[in-house]
């Protein structure tokens, strides 16, 4: 099988790669770096300039497209001269993807967020509902990345995540662990509720994906039980052997976010279950997995 991965550049495109050449699959790259350090086959694309992702995409034949390419800095999506350019990369550029792929007849998985619901309550979120009321710039433009996949193509994969941590690129982790090295306490907020994915664990799940024909809406996290932000924080520490304290707050006490944040992140994931795909390990396995692998 042939993939062409969009955003290789990143933490999730990095390990999507690595889990198709493992697995003997062609794999071919893009990102909008000139270059990137890993020995991948690698081409430079704008997901942005229509015609090129058509001609790359022609020209490459790919049986599957792998979606990882977005903007994904939630809070610099709100700054009004930045809007433009998120919804030309998470709307725009997602549906020139989609067309791209039903011109060679070939399946997309397109990786999407809790962040497309309005992140009230305590009810795990669906697969297949439709109760879309995103709170921020970023959340509305994945959610107009999702229809534009939906009203374009008929095998088409749409995979919500949440909490992402991978090992290439900065996330929630590897922000605490150097927050938690520097000072004595932290405080981290108990009433934004969810469970993380490791991009590594995902990748697997992608790439089960993209050998099947089982097309249709999913969510997709680790497994372990739902936690707050400061429930991770503090099984962070426990495994890397922090004594730093901390201090569980509010959202509203933490402040700071221009973006509004879902409170109900949880993701239903029994679809990928009942489909015929293997969940993903605990989140607690993945930590400890993770902590081995970035070596901190």
């Amino acid at each position: 099988m042939k993939v062409f991965v969009t955003g290789v550049g990143g933490q999730l495109g990095y390990d999507v790669m690595n889990e198709l050449i493992k697995r003997g699959h062609t794999a071919v790259g893009s990102d909008i770096l000139d270059s990137i350090p890993q020995d991948f086959e690698y081409i430079k694309l704008d997901i942005t300039d229509k015609e090129a992702v058509l001609k790359a995409i022609a020209d490459i034949k790919p049986d599957a497209v792998i979606h990882c390419a977005a903007w994904t800095a939630v809070d610099a999506a709100e700054d009004e001269e930045k809007q433009q350019r998120v919804f030309a990369i998470n709307r725009d550029g997602t549906k020139n993807i989609a067309e791209a792929c039903k011109a060679i007849d070939c399946k997309m998985i397109y990786i999407s967020t809790d962040y497309v619901f309005d992140g009230q309550g305590e009810r795990p979120w669906q697969p297949d509902e439709k109760n879309y009321a995103p709170l921020c710039v970023y959340g509305k433009s994945k959610l107009e990345g999702e229809l534009a996949v939906a009203r374009t193509l008929d095998k088409y994969y749409i995979v919500r995540i949440a909490w992402v941590f991978g090992k290439n690129g900065k996330n929630f982790i590897k922000t605490m662990l150097n927050v938690g090295k520097k000072y004595p306490e932290v405080r981290v907020v108990n009433d934004q509720i969810g469970t993380p994915t490791y991009t590594y664990d995902l990748a697997r799940l992608l790439v089960d994906m993209a050998e099947t024909d089982k097309y249709g809406y999913y969510h997709a996290t680790n497994e372990g039980g739902y936690i707050s932000w400061y429930d991770f924080t503090c099984e962070i520490f426990k495994q890397a052997g922090y004594t730093t304290k901390v201090t569980p707050v509010t959202t509203a006490e933490y402040g700071l976010s221009k973006a509004a944040r879902p409170f109900n992140s949880r993701l239903d994931k029994s679809k990928l279950s009942d489909t015929g795909f293997i969940l993903l390990p605990t989140w607690q396995d993945a930590l400890a997995r993770y902590l081995k692998e970035i070596e901190f």
